[in-house]
């Protein structure tokens, strides 16, 4: 079955869809994750690339996304040093993410349905991605959706992949 033009997310309380919904201008996707830059490839110091990001995607009430706010909070080697407290880099992503939800007038958690996009932001890639399991991406931003069998959509960088039957269930 081919990729929607716009695919359902479920919204799951407490766990990885648990901060999306909809809002007076639309609906939002909000994420804590770790990312590392486009090309990276593990070896000694890798905890200094691997990136914690407070992510905040806006849509329209049709799917189309408007705009993002995506902050680079620290590395995973800062979150070692100093795992705890309010001056962690976890703690520092929890309190920027509540901020930016605060800010979302009307907000209710619960399902959206989007359409994919895509950006890049410090050499991450950000979005809702339509791929191939041959590897391939389809070329397609926004509205455009080719008609592969064998495709799914990925949310980079939170590693969520959503497939037929769209029902806005997602695989790790």
């Amino acid at each position: 079955m081919a990729v929607p033009a716009i695919i359902p997310i479920a919204h799951e309380p407490d766990y990885r869809t648990g901060t999306i919904g909809r809002y007076t201008g639309g609906q939002f996707l909000a994420s804590i994750t770790y990312a590392f830059p486009d090309g990276f490839t593990l070896g000694d110091g890798w905890e200094e690339h691997k990136r914690l990001y407070t992510v905040l995607h806006r849509f329209d009430h049709e799917g189309r996304h408007v705009d993002s706010e995506i902050e680079r909070v620290g590395t995973w080697a800062e979150q070692r040093q100093r795992p705890q407290g309010e001056d962690s880099v976890l703690a520092r992503a929890q309190s920027r993410m509540a901020a930016l939800l605060d800010g979302l007038p009307g907000r209710e958690y619960g399902d959206i349905a989007i359409r994919p996009f895509r950006l890049m932001v410090d050499d991450v890639l950000f979005g809702l991605v339509v791929e191939r399991h041959d590897g391939g991406e389809d070329g397609h931003e926004n509205d455009e959706v080719d008609e592969h069998e064998d495709e799914w959509a990925e949310l980079h960088p939170d590693g969520l992949g959503f497939y037929a039957p769209w029902d806005g269930q997602y695989d790790t």
